[in-house]
């Protein structure tokens, strides 16, 4: 029969058109939608590994790390005089947002910070550190120990950190160097301003002041990223380009420094 079809459709000089017969169609449609189930499968498998290997990439806090936050966020709170109502992580970034917010001066919010950080510490133990270990291999050894305790114990506060090998200032190389993929932090507070006063600045004089290890650290506002620099001196503060960083688009009142810096030619952010 489709003999005499092809036969008939040549004879009148049409195009050659075969349509499946009812039998035929009844054969396709199970495996078509078995392909498609198929496929739908698939890429649901895929979408799943997909969001598995995101979540697995996320730090997820211990109960070590909670009572390291709960440490911290009390001290900071005892520092301003003030507490959120808001449990945990979101609450601290309250609190450090009204530190910069009372502060006079950025010097007073960095030096808050700084005061801070030495509270977390017996005060003799950062005294024997200074001067037992600091001075050991030209300070090397003291910068690789800082920079695994850090990289162990500050993930709850900066997200996941790995330690990574940085140059040194005598040409050398050493694994003294943590890198944060993506600062919680300054991804929570969205502020050059609270990541430069009560973070880079006071973390550097910190580690310098009282544990005689140098520091520079390296935010990096457009991934969020930061990048330690254990054994590495900071550069003054008029090269500092970190100083110099405008509001990010993000912030809470980015607008409203934006018509400041119009109105008055601020082109760094105005608590940086």
């Amino acid at each position: 029969m489709q003999a005499h079809a092809q036969a008939h459709a040549v004879a009148l000089g049409g195009p050659l058109t075969i349509y499946p017969s009812s039998s035929q169609l009844h054969r396709w449609r199970p495996n078509s939608l078995s392909q498609h189930r198929s496929l739908a499968v698939s890429n649901c498998s895929l979408q799943s590994h997909q969001i598995k290997a995101e979540d697995a990439s996320k730090y997820k806090p211990s109960v070590v790390d909670d009572l390291f936050l709960n440490l911290f966020r009390n001290k900071m709170a005892e520092e301003v005089g003030w507490d959120s109502e808001k449990p945990g992580y979101d609450g601290l970034i309250e609190v450090a947002n009204r530190m910069m917010i009372i502060s006079p001066t950025n010097s007073h919010a960095k030096d808050s910070a700084v005061r801070i950080l030495r509270s977390l510490f017996p005060p003799l133990l950062l005294e024997l550190y200074k001067i037992l270990i600091a001075p050991l291999a030209g300070g090397k050894i003291a910068s690789v120990m800082v920079a695994r305790v850090t990289a162990i114990t500050c993930q709850w506060l900066m997200g996941t950190c790995t330690v990574n090998s940085v140059d040194l200032p005598d040409g050398t190389s050493c694994s003294s160097g943590v890198l944060v993929e993506k600062c919680k932090y300054l991804e929570e507070s969205k502020c050059v301003g609270v990541c430069v006063n009560t973070c880079k600045l006071p973390t550097q004089t910190f580690f310098k002041d009282y544990m005689g290890v140098p520091l520079l650290m390296e935010p990096n506002f457009e991934d969020y990223s930061c990048q330690f620099k254990f054994g590495v001196r900071p550069p003054l503060p008029e090269d500092d380009t970190t100083l110099k960083q405008p509001c990010l688009e993000i912030c809470p009142i980015a607008s409203r420094r934006s018509e400041i810096r119009k109105n008055m030619q601020i082109e760094q952010c105005p608590k940086a």
